[in-house]
C-alpha cells in the first residue's frame, strides 16, 4: 500500500469518517475534519494529520467526549465563557468565534474564555478567521506540562501556543503563530511517528541533558524560545488561559497523545479588536502600509504568508494520505 493524493474535499470527508466511526458526532467530525486538513494543507503537520490516530484513540475511549456540546454563559457585556464540555477544541472555539464575531464591532473588543478544552491545533487558524472578519484577533493557550520554570528541572508550563492575526488591505491577513518552545511539541511526536531524530536543541530528556531522540523528549521536557523570557512568557500565557478561565493549569492536564486517562481539561482565551472602536476606518490599508515597509526588504518575509503559498499549493495539487493511514483506518 502506498501514499495517496486526494484533494482537500476528500481529505476532510475522509477523516470525517474515520472521527465518526470513533464516537464523534458528524458536526464535531466536520470541525476537526477542517482543522487538522486545513493544517496539513498549511504545511503544518505537526497539528495535521499525524494527530488523527489520537484523536480517534481519545474520542473511542472517552478521553474526549467526541458528542459534546459546548455551552456559552455571558457573563458580563463583553465577556464570554464557553464551556468545551471535555470535547475537542475545535467545536467550542467555533462558538467563541461566532459570538466575538457578533459581539466586537458592538463593545469594540470582547473576549472568549474556554475550558475543559483540548487541543486547539494550529492557532493561527482561529485568529485568521476574526481577521477575515475584520477584526484583531490575539489567542492564547494552554497545554500539558512541557517547560520547566528557568532554572528548574521540572516542567510547569505547556508550550502555550500564543497567535495573532490582523487584516490587510488587498491582501491575506498577517497571521502570527508560534509556541513557547522553541519547536511545537506536535514535531517531535511526528518524529517519533516516522522513526527520526529530532535536532539537538529542541528539547532535554528526563535526566536534563539535551536529546535527539524524540521518545526521550517527550518524556523529558521542552526548551523554551528565548530561555528566560520564553518561560516567563509561557506562565503569561498559563494565567491567561487556564488561571483566568478555570481550566486545567499545565500540570493538572492529561497528556493530548495517549488515550488514557481523564480529559486533558486545557483552556483558551481568545480577545477580539474591533479597528474603527480605536483608531477609526482605515486600519487594514495602514496595515497594508506597514506589510509593505517588510516585504519590501530583500529576504524579508511577513509572517503567514509561506502557509497561505502553502494553502494554494494543495488546493491545486491536493494533499497526502500516508500508507499507514489508509492501512489503519481503510481506503478512501
Amino acid at each position: 500500500m502506498s501514499d495517496t493524493t486526494v484533494s482537500l474535499e476528500v481529505a476532510r470527508a475522509y477523516v470525517a469518517r474515520v472521527l465518526e466511526g470513533h464516537r464523534t458526532s458528524a458536526d464535531n467530525a466536520a470541525l476537526v475534519a477542517d482543522a487538522l486538513v486545513m493544517a496539513e494543507a498549511d504545511g503544518l503537520k505537526g497539528h495535521g494529520l499525524s494527530r488523527l490516530d489520537s484523536y480517534s484513540a481519545q474520542a473511542a475511549s472517552g478521553k474526549v467526549d467526541g458528542q459534546a456540546t459546548p455551552t456559552v454563559d455571558h457573563r458580563a457585556t463583553a465577556a464570554i465563557a464557553v464551556d468545551g464540555a471535555n470535547g475537542f477544541a475545535y467545536p467550542a472555539i467555533d462558538v467563541a468565534l461566532t459570538e466575538l464575531e457578533a459581539l466586537t464591532p458592538k463593545t469594540g473588543v470582547a473576549a472568549a474564555g474556554i475550558r475543559r478544552s483540548h487541543h486547539c491545533g494550529a492557532a493561527g487558524h482561529h485568529v485568521e478567521r476574526l481577521a477575515r472578519y475584520g477584526l484583531v484577533g490575539l489567542m492564547f493557550a494552554n497545554t500539558p506540562e512541557a517547560i520547566a520554570p528557568w532554572g528548574g528541572s521540572k516542567a510547569v508550563f505547556g508550550t502555550n501556543p500564543i497567535a495573532f492575526a490582523a487584516p490587510v488591505e488587498g491582501a491575506e491577513p498577517l497571521v502570527v503563530d508560534l509556541s513557547l518552545s522553541k519547536v511545537a511539541r506536535g514535531n517531535i511526536m511526528k518524529a517519533k511517528q516516522e522513526g527520526k531524530p529530532i535536532p539537538e536543541g529542541w528539547a532535554l530528556g528526563p535526566d536534563g541533558a539535551p536529546t535527539t531522540d524524540p521518545e526521550a523528549a517527550l518524556k523529558g521536557t521542552m526548551v523554551a524560545m528565548g530561555d528566560a523570557k520564553g518561560a516567563a512568557l509561557a506562565l503569561v500565557v498559563e494565567i491567561l488561559a487556564a488561571g483566568l478561565t478555570g481550566a486545567n493549569f499545565a500540570t493538572e492536564a492529561t497528556n493530548f497523545f495517549d488515550a488514557d486517562g481523564a480529559p486533558p481539561g486545557t483552556g483558551q482565551l481568545i480577545l477580539a479588536f474591533s479597528p474603527p472602536a480605536f483608531g477609526g476606518d482605515g486600519f487594514a490599508a495602514r496595515m497594508s502600509v506597514l506589510a509593505g515597509l517588510i516585504e519590501g526588504q530583500d529576504g524579508a518575509r511577513l509572517p503567514g504568508r509561506r502557509r497561505f503559498d502553502n494553502r494554494e499549493r494543495a488546493r491545486r495539487e491536493g494533499i497526502v494520505l500516508p500508507a499507514a493511514m489508509i492501512a489503519k483506518f481503510g481506503a478512501v
